[in-house]
């Protein structure tokens, strides 16, 4: 039987918020596969620093500013991708940030950032790709970085949180459509669970004490309990290429999330918050 990622070799993947975290990972994975990456991220610097270790371990890389918030700017590195390097086979919208704090108290500036970077982001990446993918007629794939936090529910993480469930259905949505065109083209929902990343460092939000804590406190237990954005990276890339829609950093959590999402939609249940949550706060837990 063929190894599916041999075919993947000298064909060009695009990721975006390649610079750090499960974007940086997935690049290299790509890399590995012998592919041309476009590492995309609004940090050049870091962007730089990703392509630079690729090609010093003998892979193919090259650094490209996008700001996926603005959709001429994914509609510029679509047309420089294509002028440079030609048909894109795989890309990976992955760009996204974490804002924490009561969602009536962030600012509006703060609330268009998450959703231009978390959902416009990817849907304008698609935009910008898709119609040459299609138009190659060849086999292509489009993933997109969901969270299984996108199967439940978190107070002060309301923007990330809404992001990632529009993500699932956008993605459902999108697999759909490429069935209807008949295309040869894989769309993969990416559900990462507990990963070290810097998406808490880097992200903004309230700056009340409770916010200040929740943003701490995940971010510790990221650093903690998460694996590593290369091991994520690892356990992601070869589900896409394999062609999987639901992928999984953590089979066994995301099953959990899914059952429990399931369970409380079909109940009809009230929302309720984790007992973990109500401590951390110094809350009564419910009897």
């Amino acid at each position: 039987m063929s190894d599916p990622l041999a075919a993947l070799k000298g064909n060009v993947a695009v990721i975006t918020g390649a610079g750090s975290g499960i974007g940086e990972g997935l690049a290299h994975c790509a890399a590995a596969a012998g592919m041309q990456v476009v590492v995309a991220d609004i940090a050049t610097d870091r962007a730089e620093s990703v392509a630079g270790a690729i090609c010093e371990a003998g892979g193919d890389a090259t650094a490209m500013h996008v700001d996926v918030a603005r959709p001429a700017a994914i509609d510029a590195l679509a047309d420089a991708v294509h002028t440079r390097f030609g048909d894109v086979t795989m890309l990976f919208n992955n760009a996204g940030v974490e804002t924490v704090g009561y969602s009536w108290e962030l600012s509006s500036e703060q609330w268009e950032k998450t959703l231009q970077i978390n959902i416009h982001g990817a849907i304008h990446g698609v935009r910008a790709f898709a119609p040459r993918m299609l138009a190659s007629g060849r086999r292509a794939w489009i993933a997109n970085t969901c969270s299984i936090g996108g199967l439940g529910m978190m107070p002060l993480q309301t923007s990330y949180i809404l992001s990632k469930h529009a993500m699932i259905s956008y993605s459902e949505c999108l697999f759909l459509e490429m069935q209807l065109k008949g295309a040869p083209i894989h769309v993969s929902a990416v559900l990462p669970g507990p990963v070290a990343t810097r998406i808490f460092a880097d992200g903004g939000g309230g700056q009340d004490e409770g916010s200040v804590q929740h943003r701490a406190m995940m971010d510790a237990m990221l650093h903690s309990d998460g694996i590593s954005g290369l091991e994520a990276a690892q356990r992601i890339f070869p589900q896409v290429v394999a062609g999987a829609f639901w992928v999984s950093t953590h089979p066994e959590v995301t099953q959990q999330m899914a059952a429990g999402r399931a369970q409380h939609l079909s109940a009809l249940s009230t929302p309720a918050l984790p007992a973990e949550i109500l401590a951390s706060m110094g809350l009564a837990v419910p009897e």
